[in-house]
């Protein structure tokens, strides 16, 4: 690794304190600048076997956005530095007070950096430490080897990311910087894409539209089917499912952010004449819009069952800001139940830990043989709630049941700080159940694996899609 490189990985994790930057590192102690005299006491044996560990171990990225590496090197949209602090980091600026015309100014393609910064430089300090701020400065320090966002750096910042965005980019930042064997990504348009990296960047089907509206033209046009009735919507889904079931890794939705996941099974009987009204542009009552979509949501949720794919759900918190109804959320892990009851053979991935509601996501796993959780997203929500949820699940259900990391980005620099920070967490949390006498040290190293990349191998059948997106006619 050239010593810029490995300069910047130590500064990366300053803020995560001396026990973890120095085991993540691989470095001793003595090595950290001026962190020495911070520390209460040494690491403890325990704990540098743990890091260790957990910063050799290789991630499956169970959730990402991510568009296609051409597309990033094409396309004409803003394109500079500011995309790494794009998404979440924005929700939070929006929250400490910017105003939308600096928001929109500070994510358009045109402004100099020094002039982002400057539309910047007032809410920083309020945002830079929550879990969106700390990944997007870890990201900025392993990539372009920046420390400290500001006035004096920006320019720095700008020229790394032109850098570093060549050909082969995404395979360097994800495989070679951020340890990751390959993404699960979702895309609502279209349902499915074909990748130009397929096995590196492996896909949902997207089922959201075949249920919620649904989405007749996005999903329908590309069939090239006439829909005149239920039975030609139900061909529709059935025409997604045989053209990709045998590629996509798992089925996803993010409903959960319009309504509850609380779909009851409903006969087609029932669902049919609410469709010929949606089909004649007539306004249906709300009753009526949910029994159609909850009759459709479990037609999806069996052509994924037929091609053995787990179904991904969201839960808890929205993204963005000044629109979440709190009150939703807390029904979510009680839906969960339902839909396990419902299609016992159906494996269900319940997203994002279900934040705030973690613990009662934890008591589903715990209950449902078909529920399993994965933590995308949560590390950067909440980093502490997170490591305090994957403590508590270790204990509590069953380790097979748990994936621990997504990124949830659209743009792929942004995933690297989010790892680190999943790994700090995951060291962390395995560290004080030995600490505290609830694992063995052997028993809290055996986890390692299974959580980071195990798991999700085996709930995904990763190795038997290997191989079956290797033969497709795209690949």
């Amino acid at each position: 690794m050239p010593e810029k490189n490995r300069l910047s990985r130590r500064s990366s994790l300053k803020g995560f304190g001396l026990l973890g930057a120095t085991a993540l590192l691989g470095c001793p102690a003595e090595t950290v600048a001026s962190a020495a005299s911070l520390a209460p006491e040494p690491p403890t044996d325990a704990r540098k076997q743990i890091f260790s560990r957990v910063r050799e171990t290789t991630f499956i990225d169970t959730h990402e956005h991510l568009c296609e590496e051409r597309d990033r090197l094409g396309g004409d949209g803003p394109d500079d530095w500011s995309l790494v602090l794009a998404g979440y980091l924005g929700s939070d600026l929006v929250a400490a007070g910017m105003p939308r015309d600096s928001f929109g100014k500070f994510y358009s393609k045109g402004p100099s950096p020094s002039e982002k910064w400057k539309l910047l430089e007032p809410y920083w300090p309020a945002v830079k430490n929550t879990g969106y701020g700390q990944a997007a400065r870890i990201s900025i320090r392993e990539l372009y080897g920046v420390d400290d966002l500001s006035a004096a750096t920006v320019e720095q910042v700008q020229a790394g990311y032109e850098g570093l965005r060549r050909p082969g980019f995404y395979r360097h930042v994800l495989c070679e910087i951020g340890k990751i064997e390959s993404c699960q990504v979702n895309s609502s348009n279209p349902p499915f894409i074909e990748s130009a990296q397929p096995t590196l960047l492996m896909q949902d089907i997207s089922i959201v539209g075949m249920f919620a509206g649904p989405n007749l033209k996005a999903f329908g046009d590309p069939t090239g089917r006439n829909v005149s009735s239920l039975a030609d919507w139900h061909g529709v889904i059935d025409w997604w499912f045989a053209k990709y079931g045998q590629y996509a890794v798992a089925a996803k939705s993010q409903d959960a952010y319009r309504r509850n996941i609380d779909y009851e099974p409903t006969p087609a009987e029932t669902a049919e004449p609410v469709f010929k009204k949606k089909l004649e542009q007539q306004s249906v009552s709300a009753d009526e819009q949910k029994a159609l979509e909850d009759h459709l949501f479990w037609y999806a949720v069996s052509k994924a069952t037929e091609n053995r794919l787990p179904v991904k759900l969201h839960t808890g918190y929205y993204a963005g800001d000044n629109r979440m109804p709190l009150a939703r959320l807390l029904h979510n892990a009680g839906s969960a139940c339902d839909l396990c009851r419902a299609a016992p053979e159906t494996p269900f991935l319940f997203m994002h830990i279900c934040y705030p509601y973690y613990e009662e996501l934890i008591s589903v796993a715990k209950q449902y043989t078909n529920a399993c959780v994965d933590m995308c997203w949560a590390w950067i929500i909440n980093p502490l709630a997170a490591k305090d949820f994957l403590k508590k699940y270790l204990v509590t259900a069953p380790a097979n049941k748990i994936v621990t990391f997504g990124g949830d980005y659209r743009n792929v620099e942004q995933v690297v700080g989010h790892a680190l920070i999943a790994r700090q967490g995951i060291a962390l949390a395995l560290s004080e159940l030995v600490e505290e006498g609830w694992l063995s040290i052997d028993d809290a190293l055996a986890l390692v694996d299974p959580i980071m990349h195990g798991n999700a191998r085996r709930i995904f059948r990763l190795k038997e899609k290997e191989k079956a997106i290797e033969g497709a006619p795209w690949a």
